[in-house]
């Protein structure tokens, strides 16, 4: 049987509570593998295991539970092994590159910072800003909307206008907010937003982070800016290039 794997700790980590339940219907309890100084939260992976809503709480409520004793290396929903004893090799393997990761992360937590345009507002920038766009677009209002072509080419205008303003407003939110944050891991680009961002800041400075993300709000209304967190620190089980690797090993499924 498969082994689901939610976390890595130092194997001195207080023991989580006796017959804890993890993911799955009914739900496995979860055990705790150890090789040296490293211990590995697990349990048995449930046949056919999906994204729904009661076991990805699982998930985050064994986390939550192993984080409030110390630091912890979050694996991500669906982190799978093939047997224990591949837990326990990788745990050896990769020694140094944890143990340094949970110095790095302990009393860290992440913000997935999203945002994408008001669609309204940004038409507005991106008309003062662009001569060109806006003096073909009142010349098409005064020719009473323009002929087919004119309409195209204003409609390619705009569109590539937009398409700069994401790529500098995303450039500018990461500006605006690292300064305030330990570490920086860009995530995959997503429909519907202009960046996706995670961000690694220290617990106890989380008030001045959530300050520079409001101040961002302000001076830049045509953004939606949305914040996720405090979340354990999945994007930083791996060091990214705003940070020091400790350990350039393979790397893991964080």
């Amino acid at each position: 049987m498969s082994t689901y794997v939610y976390g890595i700790a130092a194997a001195d980590h207080p023991s989580l509570p006796d017959g804890m339940g993890g993911v799955g219907d009914p739900a496995r309890t979860v055990r705790i593998l150890k090789r040296g100084e490293l211990a590995a939260i697990v349990s048995d992976a449930p046949e056919g295991l999906r994204p729904k809503r009661r076991d990805l709480l699982a998930h985050q409520n064994v986390l939550s539970e192993a984080a409030a004793g110390g630091p912890i290396l979050p694996m991500r929903f669906g982190s799978l092994a093939p047997d224990d004893d591949a837990v326990t090799g990788v745990l050896e393997e990769r020694a140094d590159h944890y143990r340094e990761r949970l110095v790095t992360l302990d009393g860290k937590v992440e913000y997935n910072i999203k945002a994408s345009h008001d669609e309204e507002a940004v038409l507005h920038r991106v008309m003062a800003e662009n001569p060109e766009v806006r003096t073909l677009a009142e010349a098409n209002r005064k020719a009473g909307g323009g002929s087919y072509e004119e309409k195209l080419k204003l409609g390619e205008m705009v569109a590539a206008a937009v398409q700069s303003r994401e790529a500098e407003d995303a450039r500018e939110l990461q500006r605006a907010l690292e300064s305030a944050a330990d570490a920086v891991s860009v995530g995959p680009e997503s429909t519907g937003w202009l960046a996706n961002v995670s961000f690694l800041v220290a617990r106890d400075t989380a008030d001045t982070f959530l300050a520079a993300v409001e101040q961002l709000r302000k001076a830049h209304p045509h953004l939606d800016v949305r914040v996720n967190g405090p979340l354990p620190p999945y994007s930083f089980v791996e060091p990214g290039p705003s940070e020091p690797a400790g350990s350039q090993t393979a790397a893991a499924q964080g």
